[in-house]
């Protein structure tokens, strides 16, 4: 018997594959994850643990019943992985991988999924991103620039205000000649509540530097977006 904030749980030890495991019901929990030291399960964890246990019951459901008992630990869980953004440092998503190219046209990386939650109502919206720069003296890694657009849709947002801060972060980290990120998404709090539409989608854009300063430039941008999408293999 442990106990951990003032909660008494039982604990079921044993070793598989050389880890030592806390068997929980009827989840395995890996006690080698944080630090060696078991699991670490901070007092944030607990508040949303118990403020889950409170919708439930207002909505009228029973959190201890079987299919709700570890409800709450679940969706704590959760939002460690879905709302990990504000714990992103863009320093070390761009970790040195910024490089010399004598490259002066557009360089663009379409169809970036997102998956993000809407501030207003907590309800998931998700699509796509399509970020396009014109470099100045560096590029930057491929595979940046999605872990880029991860950081800020892992967070509470409105599509607005995303579309604008993955934009200006690029700008800053290549001051590039410029800028242009399209953001498309679809909105589970019109689609479920309000409105109740089933199809909506939003579109959001910036512009910045050389796209929003030149029609050619962004004609250019926007006229790789029409293309259709085509299979590599």
């Amino acid at each position: 018997m442990s106990s951990s904030n003032g909660r008494n749980q039982t604990e079921k030890i044993a070793n598989l594959h050389g880890k030592t495991w806390i068997l929980g019901e009827p989840e395995l929990i890996d006690s080698n994850k944080e630090n060696g030291a078991g699991q670490n399960w901070s007092q944030e964890h607990y508040v949303i643990e118990d403020a889950v246990r409170a919708i439930l019951t207002n909505v009228g459901e029973d959190p201890d019943r079987e299919g709700l008992a570890l409800t709450p630990h679940r969706v704590a869980k959760m939002y460690d992985e879905i709302l990990a953004g504000y714990e992103m440092d863009p320093v070390e998503i761009v970790n040195g991988a910024l490089f010399d190219v004598e490259y002066d046209e557009m360089i663009l990386v379409k169809d970036i999924e997102f998956f993000s939650m809407c501030e207003h109502h907590m309800l998931p919206f998700y699509g796509r991103t399509h970020v396009a720069y014109i470099p100045g003296d560096k590029i930057i890694g491929l595979s940046k620039i999605p872990r880029i657009v991860d950081m800020f849709a892992r967070r509470l947002q409105v599509q607005e205000r995303m579309t604008r801060q993955i934009a200006d972060l690029i700008e800053e980290v290549l001051n590039p000649q410029g800028v242009a990120v399209v953001v498309e998404g679809s909105h589970m709090c019109s689609m479920m509540r309000g409105v109740k539409k089933e199809h909506p989608r939003m579109v959001t854009s910036t512009m910045l530097g050389s796209f929003k300063k030149n029609p050619m430039t962004r004609n250019e941008f926007m006229q790789h977006l029409r293309q259709p999408r085509a299979s590599l293999l």
